[in-house]
């Protein structure tokens, strides 16, 4: 199983990344998937999850402003971040998860920096 995510950058106030992590190793339409972040200094946060029908969910925190999307076909899932703060500065992993707040696999990580 491999998880590869990409696409983050720094950014100001306002602005937008999307994200992109690109699975392989495992049948990636029979998954569930997330994405967590991890601010300095702090431990991990849920932000977003997509189950296998295509439902999404999303912490409180980026509610309207995060989209969560896969693309089965390329297996890739996705995180366009728009209207970025400052406090989503962090470092984003896709994971998969087996239960409430447990994964058996995550990426590398992608490091989103929002500042003036």
């Amino acid at each position: 199983v491999q998880l590869v995510e990409s696409g983050g950058g720094m950014v100001q106030p306002g602005g937008s990344l999307r994200l992109s992590c690109a699975a392989s190793g495992f049948t990636f339409s029979n998954y569930g998937m997330n994405w967590v972040r991890q601010a300095p200094g702090k431990g991990p946060e849920w932000v977003s999850s997509i189950n296998t029908y295509g439902s999404t969910y999303y912490a409180d925190s980026v509610k309207g402003r995060f989209i969560i999307a896969r693309d089965n076909a390329k297996n890739t899932l996705y995180l366009q971040m728009n209207s970025l703060k400052p406090e989503d500065t962090a470092l984003y992993y896709c994971a998969r998860p087996v239960g409430t707040g447990q994964y058996d696999y995550w990426g590398q990580g992608t490091q989103v920096t929002v500042s003036s």
